[in-house]
C-alpha cells in the first residue's frame, strides 16, 4: 500500500508496518552497486579556480557522476569555443574586399561577383533554428544548471521524482521561447518575401519588361514611379520634370522628414526616350560601397561621335535603396545591390542592453547556488560521507535544486512585458511605444540624464524674430511696416527709381534672405486651369497669375531654419513661388521677380555655411551665402551667404556691430544667421566656374579639392544684415526638469549650438536654477590653460558648469579624472559644440567614472549614437524625422513625458521586479529547507518530500499567480509620485534589492521551513502517514499569507489570483487521491492543526513588519 512518498508493508502476523525511504534506497544502491561500478569510471579530483566572475576549469579526471555536481559551472566555455570558431573561419574565410566599379547602362556584366538584391532579415534557417536556440538558452547559468539536472533523471540511481517533475518546467521555458523565436522570425521572413517580390519596371532593348527586386542586377535600368521605394542604390538618369529634378522621402534611411530633390545626369536628361539610353555609348564610374550615406563619388561618361563627355556625379544624383520617390516618375541605374547598399551598410544590430537589476538578479543567483552546495555538504557531512557517497551528494543537490527557481527567470521576463504594457497605455503619456522590453527597471535607477537641446528641450520650431541691419534693429511689433517698406522699394527699383540709403539696405536685406537657402515650394493639390481640365502639380511652382484657386504652399527644407526665413519673406512682401534647378522666382505685389541659379553650395557640418550664386533678367549675378552671405555684381553677377558670427568674422569686411550683436542675440536664446554679399565680375565668375568644374571631376580628393575652389570667393564680404530666429522651448520643460533635478538626477545638456544660445536656452529652461551662476570654460588651447580652467572651477561652489565641445576634447585629453571629478559635483552641466561622436563618448565617460545608470534623450539623427549608449535611451517622434525614436529603447512624443517615465514607471518597475525577484526566491527557498530538513531526520535519505505534481504544481497554479501579481502593486498613487519626486531619491541607493534584503529573505524562509517541517512532526506525531498533505497545505497557506503581507496597495487581479490558487488547491486535494486522504483533510484535527501551524509561520513576520512600519515608517508612508 502507498501513501504519500512512504511504502506501507503488512508483516506476516497481518500487522502494518511503515517502511522508511532509507531502508528502501540503501536496498536499490546495494542491488544495483555492481551494475553500477561496472558503468562508471575510476579517477581523481577536480580543481576549480574562479577569477574576475570568470570560471577557469582546469582538466579533471574521476567518477562522472562526480563531475555533474560541479560541471554546469563550465558554462562560459560554451560561448568561448562558439567565438573561437567563429574569429578562426573569419580568418580562413574574410569578407570579399569592396571595390569602386565601372558600369555599363544597361549592360550587367555576367563576371562580376556583386551581391544579389535580397533583403534577408531572418535570424534563423530550418536547419540552424534549433541549434541556435538551444545555445542562446543554454549559454545562460540557470537554464544549463537546470538541464544537467533534469539530464540526472535519466540516470536509475539519480533519479528521485518523476521526469516531468524537472523535464516539464524546462521545456515550458524552452517551448515559449521556440515559439517567440519562430514566430518572430517567422515575420521577418514575411516581410522579407514581400519586399523581394515586390515588381519593378525594367527597361532593356525590347522595352519594359517586369521584374521582382531581387533579380534586380547593377547596370539594371529601372522605371521608378510616384510613391515607389527604391530597391537599390542608383544614378538617377531622366524624370519626368522638365528640369530633371524630382524629390524623395528619405525618412526610413536618415529619419528626417523633410524632401531631398536629386538631380537626373544632364546628358541622358535630354535624351528624347529612355529607349535611346541604350544606343549611347555610356557607362558609370562609382567609387566603393562604403557607409556614409552623404556622400557619392562618380563619372558619369560618354563615348560619342563628337568626342567624349564626362559629368561629375555627386550625392545629388543618386537614390539611396529604401528611399521613396515623392514626385514624378524617374528612371535610374543601379549600381550597388543587395549588401553594397548604403542602407543594408548602416543597418546593424544593436548590443543587447542588460539591466542593473538583472546583473544583481544574477549574482544572487550565485549566491543561491553557494547556498545549495553548502546545504549539501552540510548533509553530507553529517551522514559522514558514507558508502556510496558521491550518488547521495548527487541525488541531494537535485532534490535541493529548488533553491534556484527556474521559474525567477520567467517571472522577470513577464513582469516586463507588464511594465511595458503599462507605460504604453497610460493615458497621461499618449503615443509611448517600449523597444526594449528587457530594461524597463533601469528608468527607476537613472542617476544622470543627457539631453539634446534643439528639438528636445525646444519645439525645433523656429520664429523669424528679429533682423539687424547694423545701424537699425527690426523685430516682431515693426515687421508689418518692413512689408510696405519692401514692397516700395522693389516696385521703385523695377522701374529705375532710386532708393534711400535705408531702405536699400532694407530691400537688399529681405531679397538675400529670400534668395540664399534650399526651400523648395511644394504642391499635391488639384488644380483647376484655364483649360478647365484637373492638373496635378507636382512641381515647385504656384500658379499665381493664372485662373487657379488659392493654393496653401508647404515649404521642403533641410533645415527648419529656413523655413522659418522664407516665412517671414513672405510675410514682408516678398514670397518664393517657384524653384527648380536652374531658376528661382520671387513675387511683389504683381511683379514676378526671375533669378538663374549658377551654384549653389550647401550647408555642411563641416563648413557651417551655405552660398549660392544667382544671375538676374538684368544680367545681374547674385551669390549668397547663408550665415556666410556674398553678393556678387558686375554686369548681373551676385552671391549671398549665411553663417555664423565665428565663421563670418574671417571671411567678411570689418564692422564694428557684428560681434556684439551677435552676442545680444545668443543671450536672448535666438538663432543667428549672418548674411553677406560679394560683387563679382563676369570674367572672375567664369574663371571660377572652370576651376570648379575641374574639381568637380576629380576622382581624388574631390570634397577637399572642390571646398579649396569655393574659399577662394569667399573673402571682403559685405555684410547684408543678421537674422535672429527663436526656438520655442518644449511644453512643460521648466516643470519637468525641476522634478527630475528635485529626484536627484543631474542633468547634462549636449548640443551643437553656440555657447551662448545653449547658456540662454539652460537658463530659461530651468536647466540650471535661477539661485545658481554659470561657470564658462570657453576656448582652451593648450594643456597650461586647461589646468588654469579646472583650477579656476575648483574654488565655484553651487555652479553649473559650460564647456565647449573643442577645450572639453584638450581637458579630457590630459585630466580626465581631475574634471570629472569636478563635473559629477556640478547640479548642471553644460556642453556646447558637441559632435554626435563626442555625445556618446561623454555618456560612456560618466558610465566608466560614476558606475552609475546614464539615461540619454534626443529627437535627430545626431542623437542616435549618445541614446544607443546610454543605460536607458529616450528618443523624441520630433520634426527632425523618428531615426532616434526608431533607435531608442523608449519612444516619447514630448520631453514632459520623460518624467512621468522616471518617476511613475521607472519607479514602481524597479520596486516590483526587486518584490518579485525575491519573493520566487524566497518561494523555492522554503521548500528547499523544508527537504533538507525531512532528509536530515530520518536517516539523511536522499528521497523526495513531494512527489512530482506536488513539486510541479508548487512553482505553477498553486502560488504562480498571487506572486505575479505583485507586478500590480505600488506603495503610492501616480499622483503622490509626480507631486513628491524626492520619493526617487531612495532607489538611486538601491537598497530594495542588496546583499542586506536577500539575507533577510533567507532567514525567513529557514525560520519558516523549520516552522512547518518540526511542527508538521512535532504536532502530527499519531498521523504521521499524513505529514506530506499536513506540510503542503500548510506550506501554501503560508505562501499565500505572505504574499498578502507583501502587498501594499491591493488590486482587483492580487484578490481574484489568491481566490483562484486557494479554489485550485482545495479542487487538487479531492482530485489527487494517491496523496491526500479525503478522510483525514476533512476532519476539524487537521484543520485546526494546520491553521495553527501557518499562523506561527507568519504571525512573527507580520509582529516585525507592523512594528518596523510604526517606528521607522518609509518615507512614502507619510504621505498616504
Amino acid at each position: 500500500m502507498r501513501n504519500g512518498n512512504f511504502n506501507v508493508d503488512t508483516d506476516p502476523s497481518g500487522s502494518s508496518k511503515l517502511v522508511h525511504p532509507v531502508e528502501i534506497i540503501e536496498s536499490h544502491f546495494s542491488n544495483s552497486s555492481e551494475n553500477l561500478s561496472s558503468s562508471m569510471s575510476t579517477g581523481g579530483s577536480a580543481e576549480y579556480s574562479e577569477k574576475v566572475g570568470l570560471v577557469d576549469r582546469r582538466e579533471a579526471e574521476g567518477n562522472c557522476l562526480k563531475d555533474c555536481i560541479v560541471g554546469f559551472i563550465d558554462c562560459n566555455c560554451i560561448p568561448y569555443f562558439i567565438n573561437a570558431c567563429s574569429s578562426a573561419f573569419r580568418k580562413l574565410c574574410p569578407p570579399r574586399p569592396k571595390k569602386s566599379r565601372t558600369v555599363v547602362l544597361g549592360r550587367p556584366d555576367p563576371a562580376a561577383k556583386y551581391p544579389k538584391n535580397k533583403l534577408r532579415n531572418q535570424k534563423y534557417s530550418v536547419l540552424t533554428f534549433i541549434p541556435i536556440v538551444l545555445y542562446e538558452q543554454f549559454k545562460f547559468f540557470l537554464n544549463l544548471y537546470f538541464l544537467i539536472i533534469a539530464l540526472t533523471q535519466f540516470v536509475p540511481q539519480l533519479k528521485v521524482n518523476y521526469l516531468f517533475t524537472y523535464w516539464g518546467p524546462l521545456a515550458f521555458v524552452l517551448l515559449v521561447t521556440m515559439i517567440r523565436e519562430a514566430i518572430d522570425d517567422f515575420r521577418r521572413f514575411r516581410r522579407d518575401q514581400e519586399v523581394n517580390s515586390t515588381m519593378y519596371k525594367k527597361v532593356t532593348n525590347e522595352g519594359v519588361v517586369k521584374i521582382p527586386s531581387s533579380k534586380i542586377q547593377v547596370a539594371d535600368i529601372i522605371m521608378l514611379d510616384k510613391n515607389q521605394r527604391v530597391p537599390a542604390d542608383m544614378v538617377l538618369l531622366r524624370t519626368t520634370e522638365e528640369h530633371g529634378t524630382c524629390f524623395i522621402r528619405t525618412d526610413q534611411l536618415d529619419g528626417e522628414t523633410d524632401w531631398k530633390l536629386r538631380v537626373a545626369v544632364p546628358c541622358t536628361q535630354r535624351l528624347q526616350s529612355d529607349s535611346e539610353l541604350f544606343s549611347i555609348n555610356a557607362f558609370i564610374y562609382a567609387d566603393k560601397p562604403h557607409m556614409d550615406i552623404y556622400s557619392f563619388i562618380g563619372n558619369f561618361t560618354i563615348n560619342g561621335h563628337q568626342g567624349k563627355e564626362e559629368v561629375p556625379l555627386s550625392i545629388e544624383n543618386t537614390m539611396w535603396s529604401n528611399t521613396v520617390v515623392a514626385s514624378g516618375s524617374a528612371v535610374a541605374c543601379v549600381v550597388y545591390t543587395g549588401t553594397d547598399t548604403r542602407c543594408v551598410m548602416n543597418t546593424s544590430q544593436p548590443s543587447s542592453k542588460v539591466g542593473l537589476l538583472d546583473i544583481e538578479v544574477n549574482f544572487l543567483t550565485k549566491l543561491l547556488f553557494i547556498f545549495l552546495l553548502s546545504l549539501t555538504l552540510a548533509l553530507m557531512l553529517l551522514k559522514s560521507f558514507e558508502g556510496q557517497w558521491y550518488i547521495y551528494l548527487i541525488r541531494f543537490m537535485i532534490l535541493l535544486s529548488s533553491i534556484i527557481p527556474i521559474s525567477l527567470r520567467v517571472n522577470l521576463d513577464m513582469g516586463k512585458l507588464a511594465y511595458s504594457y503599462f507605460m504604453q497605455t497610460d493615458k497621461h503619456i499618449p503615443d509611448t511605444v517600449v523597444r526594449s522590453t528587457t530594461i524597463p527597471e533601469e528608468l527607476g535607477r537613472i542617476s544622470y540624464l543627457l539631453s539634446d537641446k534643439t528639438g528636445t528641450l525646444t519645439q525645433n520650431e523656429m520664429v523669424f524674430k528679429k533682423l539687424h541691419l547694423g545701424n537699425l534693429c527690426l523685430s516682431t511689433d515693426t515687421f508689418a511696416e518692413v512689408r510696405f517698406d519692401v514692397e516700395d522699394g522693389i516696385t521703385s527699383r523695377l522701374k529705375g527709381g532710386k532708393l534711400s540709403s535705408g531702405n536699400q539696405k532694407l530691400v537688399d536685406a529681405v531679397e538675400a534672405i529670400a534668395l540664399c537657402h534650399n526651400v523648395t515650394p511644394v504642391f499635391d493639390e488639384t488644380v483647376t486651369t484655364n483649360g478647365g481640365g484637373p492638373n496635378v502639380n507636382d512641381g515647385a511652382e504656384l500658379d499665381v497669375l493664372g485662373d487657379s484657386k488659392p493654393l496653401q504652399v508647404s515649404y521642403q527644407a533641410s533645415s527648419p531654419d529656413e523655413i522659418a526665413l522664407v516665412k517671414w519673406t513672405e510675410m514682408v512682401g516678398l514670397p518664393l513661388v517657384h524653384r527648380d534647378m536652374e531658376k528661382m522666382r520671387l513675387k511683389c505685389r504683381d511683379k514676378e521677380l526671375q533669378f538663374k541659379i549658377l551654384e549653389v553650395f550647401p550647408f555642411t557640418s563641416e563648413t557651417k555655411r551655405m552660398a549660392s550664386s544667382l544671375k538676374t533678367r538684368r544680367r545681374e549675378t547674385l551669390s549668397f551665402t547663408r550665415k556666410e552671405p556674398t553678393r556678387i555684381f558686375d554686369s548681373g553677377v551676385s552671391e549671398y551667404g549665411k553663417e555664423s558670427s565665428i565663421v563670418m568674422s574671417s571671411m567678411c569686411a570689418y564692422t564694428d556691430w557684428l560681434d556684439e550683436e551677435c552676442g545680444n542675440m545668443a543671450r536672448e536664446g535666438l538663432r543667428t544667421l549672418v548674411v553677406a554679399k560679394k560683387p563679382l565680375r563676369r570674367e572672375q565668375y567664369e574663371e571660377f566656374a572652370a576651376r570648379l568644374n575641374q574639381a568637380k571631376l576629380s576622382m581624388q580628393d574631390r570634397n577637399s579639392k572642390v571646398r579649396m575652389v569655393i574659399e577662394t570667393l569667399e573673402n571682403e564680404l559685405e555684410v547684408v544684415g543678421l537674422t535672429g530666429v527663436e526656438d520655442k522651448l518644449q511644453l512643460d520643460v521648466r516643470p519637468t526638469l525641476e522634478s527630475i533635478r528635485n529626484a536627484a538626477i543631474k542633468i547634462w545638456m549636449l548640443t551643437g549650438d553656440k555657447l551662448e544660445t545653449a547658456c540662454c536656452i539652460a537658463k530659461s529652461s530651468r536647466l540650471v536654477s535661477p539661485r545658481q551662476n554659470l561657470h564658462v570654460i570657453g576656448q582652451v588651447f593648450d594643456r597650461m590653460q586647461a589646468h588654469q580652467e579646472l583650477n579656476n572651477f575648483r574654488r565655484k561652489t553651487d555652479c553649473a558648469l559650460v564647456v565647449l565641445g573643442e577645450s572639453l576634447s584638450l581637458i579630457l585629453k590630459h585630466y580626465e579624472y581631475e574634471f570629472m571629478d569636478l563635473a559629477v559635483q556640478c547640479p548642471a552641466v553644460v556642453i556646447c559644440r558637441c559632435s554626435p561622436t563626442q555625445k556618446a563618448d561623454i555618456v560612456r565617460l560618466i558610465q566608466r567614472h560614476t558606475r552609475k545608470q546614464c539615461a540619454a534623450i534626443g529627437d535627430g539623427g545626431n542623437d542616435v549614437s549618445m541614446i544607443q549608449a546610454a543605460d536607458a535611451g529616450i528618443g523624441i517622434v520630433g520634426k527632425e524625422g523618428k531615426q532616434a525614436s526608431l533607435a531608442a529603447d523608449f519612444s516619447i512624443t514630448q520631453f514632459k513625458h520623460v518624467g512621468r517615465l522616471f518617476l511613475v514607471h521607472g519607479r514602481n518597475s524597479y520596486k516590483r521586479s526587486a518584490a518579485l525577484a525575491q519573493f520566487v526566491m524566497h518561494r523555492g527557498l522554503i521548500i528547499s529547507v523544508m527537504q533538507a530538513i525531512f532528509s536530515a531526520c530520518f536517516y539523511f535519505s536522499a528521497v523526495s518530500l513531494y512527489n512530482g505534481v506536488l513539486v510541479t504544481g508548487y512553482a505553477t497554479v498553486y502560488t504562480m499567480f498571487p506572486v505575479f501579481s505583485l507586478v500590480y502593486d505600488q506603495d503610492v498613487s501616480p499622483e503622490i509620485a509626480m507631486m513628491y519626486p524626492e520619493l526617487y531619491k531612495e532607489l538611486l541607493k538601491g537598497r530594495y534589492l542588496t546583499l542586506k534584503t536577500f539575507l533577510i529573505w533567507v532567514l525567513v524562509s529557514i525560520y519558516q521551513a523549520g516552522v512547518l517541517m518540526f511542527g508538521a512532526l512535532f504536532l502530527f506525531e499519531e498521523q504521521f502517514l499524513h505529514i506530506v498533505a499536513i506540510s503542503f497545505t500548510a506550506l501554501i497557506g503560508t505562501e499565500l499569507i505572505m504574499v498578502a503581507l507583501t502587498i501594499q496597495t491591493w488590486h482587483m487581479v492580487m484578490v481574484l489570483s489568491i481566490l483562484f490558487s486557494l479554489i485550485t488547491y482545495t479542487a487538487s486535494v479531492f482530485v489527487l487521491k494517491s496523496t491526500f486522504n479525503r478522510e483525514f483533510i476533512l476532519s476539524w484535527d487537521f484543520v485546526w492543526k494546520t491553521l495553527s501551524l501557518t499562523l506561527v509561520s507568519c504571525m512573527p513576520i507580520y509582529i516585525m513588519k507592523f512594528l518596523r512600519k510604526r517606528f521607522n515608517p518609509p518615507t512614502y508612508s507619510k504621505l498616504t
